[in-house]
């Protein structure tokens, strides 16, 4: 794996010189696009506004409009000019109960790996941090944008969580939610039941992403001309409230039995 970023963890005077991996890899088809006439690929192009002339990338900058049709171009070093400290380092800034951060802010997760001469610095932090049953909260800069994140320890190694800012998360008002609706006792009690039947512990490795490998049967079959048969899912008809114990009840009765054949 190849670093997307190198710096240093710091918490209070101590330095940590480490490397940023990305922890996750998209499962994702690539699909071209065509032309729906002759099947051509369709490619794009870098069009000069004022001329119609493609424009190479080595020729291309980056700008910003701060009057109308007037562009301030930015260097590739001015981006860092604007922080140079959270360019170069990640500044654990306090430490916070992970329970207490909505994971609704939660983004991408990362791998931090240390210099080898800062294994140990490493270490102490992993194990204080354990130790602690803290996070630490820290923001930085990678690729032109201020990162807010989580630091955490998992086994020997710290993951750094990406997190959104607030501003970044839209509000939730304006959505048709249910205020102070009575629920009947009988009902929640059933519904309680029905989690408890259906709890296990959670293992990742249960779950696959089964839809990719789907698509490419199809494309096989589309490439020999040949069809597959689809299986529609079943239909969810709206319910009132005198269905819904009775859909309960049966639910119940549905994974009582399965259960019992287990």
């Amino acid at each position: 794996m190849r670093p997307i970023w190198t710096g240093g963890v710091t918490f209070g005077l101590v330095y940590i010189p480490v490397r940023l991996y990305s922890a996750t890899n998209a499962i994702q088809l690539d699909l071209d696009l065509l032309s729906k006439k002759d099947k051509a690929p369709i490619r794009y192009a870098r069009i000069n506004a004022k001329t119609g002339e493609e424009i190479a990338w080595k020729d291309v900058v980056k700008g910003y409009e701060h009057k109308k049709g007037s562009y301030v171009v930015l260097e590739p070093d001015d981006f860092e000019k604007v922080d140079m400290e959270k360019s170069q380092n990640l500044e654990i800034t306090s430490f916070v109960d992970e329970v207490d951060v909505d994971p609704i802010y939660f983004d991408t997760p990362y791998y931090l790996e240390p210099d080898p001469k800062a294994k140990k610095l490493y270490a102490l932090l992993n194990k204080a941090l354990k130790k602690s049953g803290k996070v630490g909260v820290a923001e930085f800069v990678m690729r032109n944008r201020e990162r807010l994140c989580l630091i955490a320890p998992k086994g020997n190694m710290l993951i750094l969580n990406q997190m959104r800012y607030e501003e970044e998360v839209r509000s939730a008002k304006g959505l048709d939610l249910p205020g102070n609706v009575d629920v009947n006792e009988k009902e929640l009690d059933m519904a309680l039941e029905l989690i408890k039947k259906m709890s296990e512990e959670f293992d990742i490795s249960d779950y696959k992403d089964d839809y990719i490998a789907k698509l490419k049967k199809l494309i096989e079959a589309k490439a020999k001309h040949k069809t597959i048969q689809v299986n529609k899912p079943a239909e969810h008809h709206k319910i009132d409230a005198d269905d819904l114990t009775k859909l309960l009840q049966e639910s119940l009765t549905k994974f009582k039995a399965a259960s019992h054949a287990s």
